[in-house]
């Protein structure tokens, strides 16, 4: 059990798993902040395009309430569902500028990163030039014959 207990705690202390617990808290404080968004601002502005104090416009009723064989009316909700579909749109778009931003960054670093292994690189001795390479051919030669 000691054993376990151990292995559990260096599991929880790695980077990896601290990282994603992270980015879940994050990203449910910014759902929260996007449904919010969806319901307290483009949710009313729906509601007054289409003329009505709330999204009912948007709803479809299958069944009144007033319907004789059953008590409770049947709605289609589709304000509620529009406002998801607006509310993953605009999680998705921050993702995406998100990622593709990550993404930029970490494209500049490795161009950084080989640019600074480039500059501290040796550069190669130069070598003899053709006019010292003949040089010393021609004196082979004389010494040769």
């Amino acid at each position: 059990m000691k054993n376990f207990v151990k292995e559990f705690k260096e599991f929880i202390a790695r980077g990896n798993v601290m990282d994603m617990a992270i980015g879940v808290i994050i990203g449910g404080a910014f759902g929260a902040i996007t449904s919010s968004l969806v319901a307290n601002v483009i949710t009313p502005l729906l509601a007054w395009l289409f003329g009505s104090p709330n999204t009912d416009a948007l709803n479809i009723v299958l069944r009144p309430e007033s319907a004789p064989e059953a008590g409770d009316a049947l709605i289609l909700g589709l304000g509620t569902f529009v406002g998801a579909i607006i509310n993953f749109l605009i999680i998705a778009l921050v993702l995406f500028c998100v990622i593709k931003a990550m993404n930029k960054a970490r494209e500049l670093a490795e161009k950084a990163k080989k640019q600074e292994e480039e500059a501290a690189a040796p550069e190669e001795p130069a070598g003899p030039t053709t006019e010292q390479l003949l040089g010393e051919i021609l004196e082979e030669l004389k010494k040769k014959k």
